[in-house]
């Protein structure tokens, strides 16, 4: 539903008993805002929860409601209303303040733009180096050198405290929202709410928008300045609002957790995210570029599989700069593009920023960055442009096709993951090719015409 279209009369009209819903709270809810979206800023407006207009007098009468005008709409607003009411019930049963509940929740609103959002399914997957061609852009490596310039001093604090160093801080700040350049303009609450009510993931949702009214609730962000993306990751390094509540540094301070206006704040609290949820590794690399010997076996190539670098350099892996390997106790070699593409030695560290965001492309795309914005270089070997990527419909058909001849990959999904993987890869074996589970349209043919 566009937002033009949307209707404060139902939702009012429910929102009319919620105060004594909510455990007898004194005053009735602010009418709801009139928009949905926020927009970000790298400095939000310095409003706080004692700042808000005061809530509406008890004997204000609500607006008219014409049900004949969308009927399928006022229904649904009004069930929204009805489930925040018995959302807030809870909220307070787990120690929320009523007063917040009422504050926060009365302006929380229904987004249809964020459930279309959580049900897209990209038919196009991106290739590795589409990704990295786009997330370690020259633009973005010279911004991070310039932003890491300007914000030495917290930076530098950071590493210290946590052993982060500056340039992955940095580098995360730029995946994330582009160094606050665009962080998200959806309210987290409205957003949250949304993906509780809808439902798809119900439980997940309703935990992180709890979170979100502890975050109001102990005084760090007004509701209305807690502004991200539409799965309600917040601020310019994205967090969620468990990981806020768990991770989130005062290093300012002023008394208050800020991911959206203090940096000293945002560059202490990723890294000791980092730190301590990643395990972060003071003083070792995330990994490095590596050279495979030949007759490699490729299906070695993934992260679960782990031994010391010394083990790894005694199978003929080396540096492609010719340096000695890192002396990682625990490293891995991926190949992000298959056999053809480039092959990288990675170890805990690159794990920890896994944990940040448990994507391949992600994490690598962090650490080229942070190597860039250091003065390092970027990616040596070449990559395989001529491989086109499969699309989610062809990737269904390349899991159906294993599943049929015996190679199993799971679930059909469309999603290529390492079930998938497993499975290619056996099925590459099968054809005496080259084990490293990379989709092509070359094995999807195969695979089809029953090679």
């Amino acid at each position: 539903m566009p937002a033009a279209q949307r209707l404060p009369s139902p939702l009012a009209l429910t929102l009319a008993g919620l105060a004594l819903a909510m455990g007898g709270c004194a005053s009735t809810p602010r009418p709801a805002a009139p928009a949905a979206e926020t927009q970000a800023a790298v400095t939000p407006p310095a409003a706080s929860a004692a700042a808000q207009p005061p809530a509406a007098a008890a004997s204000s009468p609500a607006p008219a409601v014409d049900p004949q005008a969308y009927p399928s709409a006022a229904a649904e607003q009004a069930s929204f209303a009805a489930w925040l009411a018995a959302f807030g019930r809870d909220a307070q049963a787990a120690g929320v303040r009523a007063a917040t509940v009422e504050q926060v929740l009365s302006g929380a609103q229904l987004l249809p733009r964020v459930i279309e959002l959580d049900r897209a399914q990209p038919e196009f997957s991106r290739t590795p180096w589409a990704y990295l061609d786009s997330a370690v852009s020259a633009q973005r490596v010279a911004a991070g050198r310039a932003k890491r310039t300007e914000y030495g001093a917290p930076l530098g604090a950071a590493e210290a405290r946590y052993g982060v160093p500056t340039s992955v801080v940095t580098a995360i700040w730029g995946m994330e929202s582009n160094y606050g350049g665009n962080f998200g303009s959806f309210r987290a609450v409205d957003a949250l709410a949304t993906l509780a009510f809808e439902g798809r993931r119900r439980d997940w949702a309703r935990g992180e928008l709890l979170a979100a009214l502890r975050i109001v609730d102990q005084g760090d962000i007004a509701a209305d300045r807690m502004v991200g993306s539409w799965a309600g990751a917040m601020g310019h390094t994205q967090f969620l609002p468990s990981v806020f509540l768990a991770h989130a540094v005062d290093a300012d301070g002023d008394g208050r957790r800020d991911i959206w206006g203090s940096i000293p704040d945002v560059t202490a609290s990723t890294a000791n995210y980092l730190a301590s949820a990643g395990g972060w590794r003071r003083g070792e690399p995330w990994g490095v570029e590596v050279r495979l010997p030949a007759g490699f076996d490729h299906g070695q190539a993934e992260l679960s599989v782990r031994q010391p670098a010394a083990q790894w350099a005694a199978m003929g892996v080396a540096a492609i700069d010719g340096q000695p390997l890192p002396p990682f106790e625990a490293a891995s070699v991926i190949e992000p593009a298959g056999a053809r593409g480039p092959a990288f030695l990675v170890g805990p560290n690159f794990r920890a920023i896994l944990r940040y965001n448990n994507s391949v492309n992600y994490a690598l795309g962090v650490g080229l960055l942070a190597r860039q914005i250091e003065g390092g270089a970027g990616v040596v070997a070449p990559w395989p442009r001529d491989l086109p990527p499969l699309t989610r419909s062809q990737v269904l058909e390349l899991q159906n096709g294993l599943n049929r001849k015996g190679f199993s990959a799971g679930a059909a999904d469309g999603v290529f993951g390492p079930a998938t993987r497993a499975g290619l890869r056996q099925f590459q074996r099968s054809q005496g090719l080259e084990a490293d589970g990379y989709p092509t349209p070359d094995l999807l043919q195969r695979l089809s015409a029953g090679r």
